[in-house]
């Protein structure tokens, strides 16, 4: 009775509200809850003024959280029929399966290989738009690189390789048996490296649902569980694994193995190239160590349990390094500092978790030990909108920098340059055996001591324009591959919003003017050109690189809020961070593992001690190596103002 009097007070309510939201939100507003609709209110005001990065980073964090609640509220949904009313015991499964099932005890299929992509924002129909405008004539005109920009200090080798190395173990497409052809338009043919080009289309499938008639299927596991270590299925795990002691295969020089056609033997080998390799192989020997620590604590462990919890470990402490170390290198701020650590340890911070344990919840204790995970009652996956924004290869250089780790290096640990191999030579086949030519400290050296390419237009290597593709198993395919025009096509056929719909579905004010993206003017330009002076028609990829980025950012404000809810959600959905990430689960000592590494570079000092002794000079291992450390700050930071 009480609600039906109230409901004429609440339309009432939101009608003036609406003066002072933006009309692409005002549908939105009305589906709201009135505390929602506050909350929303207060995130609009404070995007208006686009000074949520310039507030102190108390207030930042508040502004933070209250985005995240709006995005677990809004921006989740669900693709595809799951098993309903098959649940598991999860004492039956205190482990991390080969192909992902029976993470979430109330659906054993969630997160495992072959289950959907979800969604963020609804899909977008293209199907009569995949050629408007030319992938070919976009690629060219305003993504292929002109003259490398690079990150600066910020971000080096390491960190472009970790986050293929993060791709590779969360999310692959299943792709359809026939093939589409581009063919390079005339006024830009002379300009592409390929005139044409064939690929195979991502396979649609019946999902049962109404809304997403169609979705596509992740052909890895979305859990955070190192299945690029470990592969996604039974057959792959089997590979890698030597069953002894818990162990997983590595090569006597420290470096992968490979089979008798030379593709390297790990998890997830496809598409990839030897700074993905290498940090398989820093890992394989976390894994190993792992085993190795256990045993001596536990010498009654069989094989099968010390791969179990080694498995744990080791990807716990992939997800923490990312988490707390590679994303706070990536959005180089005092808030984000403090929001990654939070959701690790919570505001009460590590010296109280390690002290008193989880106390407080998600906010004070943090997401990881939480008393039970927490889907926001949408089936965990990873999403469509995720893996867009994951489109980060300008990061990649054209040439690596081999360094000379056999010499004394000079005052700032720099080891001089002996040879630039051209990319091309360091990815697939090729990458494999010039890695074994150059050696595992040679490699990671070299890596840690050159910039990362920035996210940026005109900044795509023009050497993936013309790329060997791979099969499944890592075998080079016949056709070559145009790979910043696939990436345009690749959004518009999986019906990923354009780039204002993707930030209308975001709650980010869309832009109005080619000005509101950037401020260069070439830029606007070209853009004007190619999307026939149509904001509405930018492609998303597109977007992200001509966004002006905030200070410290290397990646794009749009993309940065796909991450915010994202990032997450990959721990607080999961068992194994949440109500199991504990002593009888992880062991004692496994736990205690975990809960002493803060960095990269505390595992590699744990594998390679002179390496990091020798050779780093900056704080993280993935800025570049020879920049000077971070200066101690004094000021607690919850009470610091932006920089």
């Amino acid at each position: 009775m009480l609600s039906q009097l109230l409901k004429p007070i609440k339309a009432v309510f939101k009608s003036e509200l609406q003066k002072f939201i933006h009309k692409d939100f005002h549908e939105l507003v009305q589906r709201m809850t009135v505390i929602d609709t506050f909350l929303f209110l207060i995130v609009h005001f404070v995007d208006k003024l686009g000074v949520w990065h310039k507030l102190p980073v108390i207030l930042g964090l508040l502004y933070l959280a209250i985005r995240r609640h709006l995005h677990q509220e809004y921006n989740l949904i669900n693709v595809g029929r799951t098993p309903v009313g098959v649940r598991s015991n999860p004492v039956d499964f205190p482990y991390r399966t080969a192909d992902g099932k029976y993470n979430d005890p109330f659906n054993e299929a969630v997160g495992a290989r072959g289950s959907f992509f979800g969604r963020n924002i609804q899909a977008i129909e293209q199907s009569n738009k995949l050629l408007s405008p030319n992938p070919m004539v976009v690629a060219t005109k305003l993504l292929a690189r002109r003259k490398l920009i690079d990150t600066g200090k910020q971000f080096n080798m390491i960190a472009a390789s970790w986050i293929q190395f993060m791709i590779h173990d969360w999310i692959d497409h299943l792709e359809d048996t026939k093939q589409v052809e581009l063919v390079a338009p005339r006024e830009v043919a002379s300009e592409c490296p390929l005139k044409s080009f064939k690929f195979f289309k991502t396979k649609q499938v019946p999902t049962g649902f109404f809304q997403n008639k169609t979705g596509s299927i992740n052909v890895r596991t979305p859990w955070w569980e190192g299945s690029v270590l470990y592969g996604s299925n039974a057959e792959t795990l089997g590979k890698v694994r030597t069953y002894e002691d818990g162990k997983l295969k590595i090569a006597d020089d420290g470096l992968l193995l490979h089979d008798h056609d030379g593709v390297a033997i790990s998890g997830d080998v496809r598409n990839s190239w030897a700074g993905v390799s290498t940090l398989q192989a820093l890992f394989i020997k976390e894994h190993n160590a792992v085993c190795d620590a256990l045993k001596k604590e536990n010498p009654d462990l069989e094989d099968e349990d010390l791969y179990r919890h080694a498995r744990l470990v080791t990807s716990a402490v992939i997800a923490k390094v990312h988490t707390i170390d590679w994303t706070v290198e990536l959005l180089k701020t005092d808030t984000l500092l403090a929001g990654m650590r939070g959701n690790w340890y919570g505001l009460l911070g590590k010296k109280f978790k390690d002290t008193f344990g989880h106390v407080g919840g998600a906010i004070l204790g943090g997401l990881v030990g939480l008393k039970k995970p927490d889907n926001h009652g949408v089936p965990y996956s990873l999403t469509e909108e995720f893996a867009s924004v994951y489109r980060m290869h300008s990061l990649l250089p054209d040439d690596f920098h081999c360094r000379d780790v056999s010499v004394e290096p000079d005052h700032n640990k720099s080891p001089p340059l002996i040879e630039t191999v051209p990319m091309g030579n360091m990815i697939g086949l090729k990458g494999e055996q010039a890695s074994k030519e150059m050696g595992f400290t040679a490699l990671l050296v070299s890596m840690g001591h050159q910039s990362s390419g920035a996210l940026e237009l005109w900044n795509y290597p023009v050497w993936l324009r013309d790329l060997i593709a791979h099969d499944m198993d890592g075998k080079d395919r016949p056709d070559h591959v145009d790979l910043a025009a696939l990436e345009i096509y690749r959004d518009r056929e999986r019906k990923v919003a354009r780039y204002n719909d993707f930030r209308r579905g975001l709650f980010l004010i869309p832009i109005s003017k080619w000005e509101d993206l950037t401020d260069d003017k070439e830029a606007i330009e070209v853009l004007r050109d190619v999307y026939d002076d149509d904001v509405e028609k930018l492609d998303i990829l597109v977007g992200l690189m001509a966004e002006k980025k905030i200070k410290g950012f290397a990646i794009s404000e749009t993309a940065f809020v796909i991450f915010l809810l994202m990032a997450s959600r990959r721990l607080e959905a999961d068992k194994f961070f949440t109500s199991h990430f504990n002593e009888e689960t992880y062991t004692k000592k496994g736990l205690e593992w975990v809960n002493s590494t803060e960095s990269l570079k505390d595992v590699i000092e744990r594998h390679e001690p002179e390496i990091s002794k020798k050779w780093m000079n900056s704080s993280s291992a993935f800025s570049v190596w020879d920049s000077p450390p971070n200066t101690p700050n004094p000021i607690p930071i919850y009470l610091r103002l932006p920089r």
